[in-house]
């Protein structure tokens, strides 16, 4: 009787799930249920049927596999396959292989390149969850550090250099003393990967014994990949020490671009990053280092392209021809250019070192701006970083044609996209003052379309132009009121209730205006209630008497009424200038303005100069400090060199925020000599306390805008007061790294 068909069928008259204990035949299919549990019927069922097939069973397989073949295998094909089937279920995250651990130790010893590399895998993948177990295969992997064969010598080198066990990591270091200096440059180009990665691991391991000194020595090795894996290495390090300082005299530099020719792509990187911590001592040598490096602009890798532009861009800052520089930038952008036909995740790493290189060296792209239109299959991320330059490039001369190609975006169906694309155009407003009128007109017919995104959008850049150009452009204040029921969100509500407030003596129905606003004031937003109290204000102060019952009642909500600390004390401020001398409170809430201008990203020179120094890597798609995206970067900046171009760059550049300029581009800093009153030169020599007075007064005349609110409150006699949402980031520039020479 067939256990698994009869015995089944003839119990059902007492239900399989309550056997009777007098019937045989419900005896029969326990016994039945039980060998099905236990997985017996491996053995004498049929294997194709998978419905009694185990993991156990199936681990019991591999392993009969493993043990198969005989003598008559001499080419191991069935320890091949199986082993190929474990390291798949291996990938696939099936801890049950991990039971033929001892298994495939075994094989490791056999003679087969083919055999020790999915075994040497497989030791990877698990000696963390068995140590002990793994430690079995140390005596084989000590014997094949020392194979004929050099592919299997750096095949066990690297294999061991994985296993973070004592044992291991003491065999890894005993073998480097040899390995370092064998007579196979693949195995010695392993060897100085391997010091790099074990000094990851254990930095006070390395640095007790010479492997940092022999490492150095490699640098004489006459196989360009050694050299090439050396200079790797030692970067890895210096970038995980901030006490070690890694530097290149002109002879050591020279040779090594001596060798980029004979590297593949991946050593030609290497050594491109290493000549970063080569510092110029005269201008020949930069002139000359760059222009024995221009040839790899032109090489198919991108990391390749990339790497030498930062390594030419590192250069020119020891470089004080201007026209040597010029020409330098005109061979940048052909590559640049270039890499924009790589597939979308490399053109965006591209467009986003380009943003870099233009706030650097704006002559280095071309004045064709097509070249960075965007194309209908570009990624939204690559459009909109396409955009950023686009609004970079412009100029009074290709405004006409930037404004055909925004007003063709405006009507793409990616939303966000539309609104970045509708911001630019008002940002051109601001930016070129001689296209002002051009903007506009463009941003009045996308607003005339009555698409809801794109009239909040243009309402915010609006209010911008209206910011900088005071008096100008009011004819349109009746056709962006005529699209107010369109507004929605936050800060377009803010930007109409500004205009509302600024214009309040030229808007006949100004009060019924703000009165629609203020019937839902508790379920705005603070950036809309801020808006409206200040909006409220700026009306009594131009037409008191439309706004005399209003007001109260708005400075009552914001002070009595409000959780927020921005809106009450803005709303107490309000009350005691208005009640105690309105004139007064006219005279500083409705001050003029300083005008706004329109810089894309602005970086400081500070974060600029690092970002430079890291282009072609994943730090630079931020455009933010490199520390704040990877914390245990090391930081990069300039060495100091008698050749070095002191940077002259504004002061108010240094703290402005990126994006609008929000300083007074018209405030210049007071020199020492009239502010001290005295005849203390401006430059060396300078009287300290007449520099502190300077700095006082610069920020005593320095406006930062609430543009959350929409205005900014400022009394021209005091020194500025700022909102909880103002302050500045400082970064505290890092001391000097012990020199130790590598």
């Amino acid at each position: 009787m067939d256990p698994g068909s009869d015995t089944v069928e003839a119990c059902r008259r007492h239900g399989m799930s309550s056997p009777q204990p007098g019937c045989g035949d419900c005896q029969a299919f326990q016994i039945d249920r039980d060998l099905k549990m236990s997985g017996t019927y491996l053995q004498v069922h049929d294997d194709s049927d998978a419905d009694y097939k185990k993991p156990q069973g199936k681990v019991a397989e591999l392993r009969a596999e493993l043990a198969g073949g005989g003598k008559k295998d001499k080419n191991h094909t069935a320890k091949k396959n199986a082993l190929k089937k474990i390291v798949a279920n291996m990938t696939m995250s099936n801890n049950d292989m991990i039971a033929l651990f001892p298994d495939v130790i075994a094989c490791m010893a056999i003679p087969s390149q083919e055999v020790k590399k999915m075994s040497f895998l497989y030791l990877q993948n698990y000696a963390r969850q068995k140590p002990e177990t793994a430690l079995q295969a140390l005596p084989i992997l000590r014997q094949d550090m020392q194979d004929p064969n050099p592919l299997i010598r750096a095949l066990a080198l690297r294999t061991i250099s994985y296993i973070h066990v004592k044992e291991f990591v003491d065999a890894t270091i005993a073998a480097l003393q040899n390995l370092l200096e064998d007579s196979d440059p693949y195995v010695r180009k392993t060897a100085a990967v391997v010091v790099a990665k074990l000094y990851d691991h254990d930095r006070g391991l390395i640095e007790s014994t010479d492997l940092i000194d022999r490492l150095n020595r490699m640098l004489s090795d006459e196989n360009p990949t050694v050299i090439a894996s050396a200079l790797s290495a030692l970067t890895d390090i210096w970038e995980r020490n901030e006490n070690i300082k890694l530097t290149i005299d002109y002879a050591s530099a020279s040779k090594i671009v001596s060798i980029l020719p004979e590297c593949n792509e991946w050593s030609q990187t290497y050594v491109l990053n290493a000549l970063t911590s080569y510092v110029p001592q005269t201008v020949n040598e930069a002139l000359m280092l760059a222009e024995r490096i221009v040839p790899r602009l032109s090489h198919s890798n991108s990391a390749v392209v990339l790497a030498c532009i930062r390594v030419i861009m590192y250069l020119m800052n020891y470089i004080s021809d201007e026209k040597k520089i010029e020409e330098l930038c005109k061979k940048l952008s052909p590559p640049l250019i270039t890499l924009l036909s790589k597939p979308p995740e490399i053109q965006y790493l591209a467009l986003r070192n380009a943003i870099l290189i233009l706030q650097k060296r704006p002559q280095v792209l071309p004045h064709d701006i097509r070249v960075f239109f965007c194309k209908y299959n570009d990624p939204i991320y690559v459009k909109v970083t396409k955009l950023e330059l686009i609004f970079m490039l412009a100029t009074k001369d290709n405004i006409s044609i930037v404004l055909n190609e925004l007003k063709e975006y405006a009507t793409e169906i990616d939303v966000q996209f539309v609104r970045k694309a509708v911001r630019a155009i008002g940002k051109l407003a601001i930016k070129i003052e001689p296209a002002a009128r051009q903007c506009i007109d463009t941003l009045i017919e996308l607003v005339n379309g009555k698409v809801p995104y794109i009239v909040q959008e243009a309402t915010v850049v609006i209010k911008n132009i209206f910011r900088k150009y005071p008096n100008q452009y009011e004819s349109i204040i009746s056709t962006v009121l005529g699209q107010i029921d369109e507004l929605d969100e936050p800060e377009a509500k803010a930007a109409i209730v500004w205009i509302i407030g600024q214009y309040a003596d030229r808007i006949e129905n100004a009060d019924s205006l703000l009165q629609d606003y203020l019937s839902t004031f508790h379920e705005e937003p603070t950036e809309v209630k801020l808006a409206l109290l200040t909006a409220t204000a700026k009306l009594f102060l131009q037409r008191p008497t439309k706004a005399s019952k209003m007001l109260p009642d708005v400075l009552k909500w914001c002070t009595e009424e409000s959780d927020d600390p921005d809106l009450r004390d803005r709303g107490f401020m309000y009350w005691r200038m208005l009640s105690n001398d309105p004139e007064s409170s006219k005279k500083i809430i409705m001050c003029e303005k300083p005008p706004i201008t329109a810089e894309s990203e602005k970086l400081d020179p500070a974060t600029l100069e690092e970002l430079c120094l890291n282009i072609g890597t994943l730090a630079t798609i931020y455009l933010k400090p490199v520390q704040q995206v990877f914390r245990t970067a090391r930081p990069r900046k300039l060495a100091d060199s008698p050749v070095l171009q002191k940077r002259k760059d504004d002061f108010r550049a240094a703290i402005a925020d990126p994006g609008m300029s929000l300083a007074n581009p018209s405030t210049t800093l007071p020199s020492s000599s009239s502010l001290a009153g005295t005849g203390h030169q401006q430059h060396g020599g300078a009287d300290p306390d007449a520099a502190i007075r300077a700095a006082d007064e610069y920020f005593r005349n320095l406006t930062l805008s609430d543009n959350t609110a929409g205005d900014n409150l400022m009394n021209p006699t005091a020194v500025t007061t700022t909102t909880a949402q103002g302050g500045y980031n400082a970064m505290p520039p890092g001391g000097p790294p012990q020199d130790l020479l590598l």
